[in-house]
């Protein structure tokens, strides 16, 4: 993390008293907008443009990837370019470069994430996350909250975005808002807590969380296609980028092993059918996701990857 603009080596993970994971907030939560008003949080200041905007993600981070997903359904690729980490962090946390899917930070020519973070702020103190939405013109962060951003990318853009898909419609965001608040805590959130859990009385409270919230998406999900209603929804978005890394790394590293998604025949079919629509797919690096989260020392020391699962009867490997 960043102390005072300075990086200081180790990643510290965050327990309350009883051993439970705390998620640090975000930093920085401004919002981009058509006109450049406002947002919910922050300044305005940050109008849509083509070419304006920058996108640091990482493809094994299940928060970074709901906004790669939501730019590629809102067809952003050309007006939003994107920078991709390499999946293993280093002692300096994520870097650019050359392994197979990352690349270079060819924006700020940073070899590491923290060194966008100083630049917009360069006493900042706090962690050095992804995603990372930055403005070229100002040379800032404008947000790193990937819900912000997720939001930011169905809305924010106006006519410059596909506006025939909206994951966040007005008529449905009570509803939408509702799955969010339920499946965050102990499902998204839920196998972190139950991976950086400190005591056995702080995992067991997380791990049964956990399979609590599969065992009710089960019965929701063999009843109808999405979460809610019939259509593609910012809570299947975000339901996603969690259940596409379950079998491959939160029930081996994570320890939530009572069960895969496997072994649930209606979140398997919900999982392939998000699978089959265009652009998702493309998002999704199983390679990546198993060698970022296997190589977190605190809860996988020796850093071996596992051979398995066999992810092919989902189309992805």
């Amino acid at each position: 993390m960043l102390v005072e603009g300075k990086w200081v080596t180790g990643r510290p993970i965050g327990n309350d008293a009883k051993g439970s994971f705390v998620r640090p907030e975000s930093a920085f939560r401004n919002w981009v907008n058509p006109d450049g008003s406002s947002g919910p949080t922050g300044r305005g200041e940050f109008k849509a443009a083509s070419g304006r905007y920058h996108l640091y993600v990482s493809l094994a981070c299940p928060w970074a990837s709901r906004t790669l997903i939501a730019r590629k359904l809102k067809k952003l690729d050309d007006v939003i370019s994107v920078s991709v980490v390499e999946p293993k962090q280093t002692d300096q946390g994520w870097r650019f470069g050359d392994y197979p899917g990352a690349n270079r930070d060819t924006i700020n020519g940073a070899t590491y994430l923290h060194e966008v973070y100083t630049r917009a702020a360069p006493g900042y103190t706090g962690r050095v996350s992804v995603p990372v939405l930055w403005d070229k013109e100002l040379a800032t962060i404008v947000n790193n909250e990937s819900a912000d951003i997720l939001r930011i990318l169905n809305s924010g853009f106006g006519v410059l975005a596909d506006d025939s898909i909206d994951l966040y419609p007005q008529e449905l965001r009570s509803e939408i808002d509702a799955w969010n608040d339920r499946i965050y805590p102990k499902l998204s959130n839920g196998v972190y807590r139950a991976g950086f859990a400190s005591s056995q009385e702080a995992y067991d409270e997380a791990s049964r969380g956990v399979f609590e919230m599969l065992d009710q998406l089960e019965l929701h999900l063999a009843r109808q296609k999405s979460l809610v209603g019939e259509r593609l929804t910012e809570a299947d978005v975000r339901l996603f980028v969690t259940l596409i890394r379950f079998d491959a790394a939160y029930h081996g590293v994570f320890k939530c092993n009572l069960r895969r998604i496997a072994d649930y025949p209606a979140l398997s079919a919900y999982l392939r059918r998000l699978l089959r629509i265009p652009g998702i797919r493309e998002t999704v690096s199983i390679d990546h996701i198993k060698r970022s989260y296997y190589a977190l020392k605190a809860v996988n020391p020796s850093g071996i990857v596992p051979v398995g699962p066999d992810l092919r009867a989902l189309g992805v490997s």
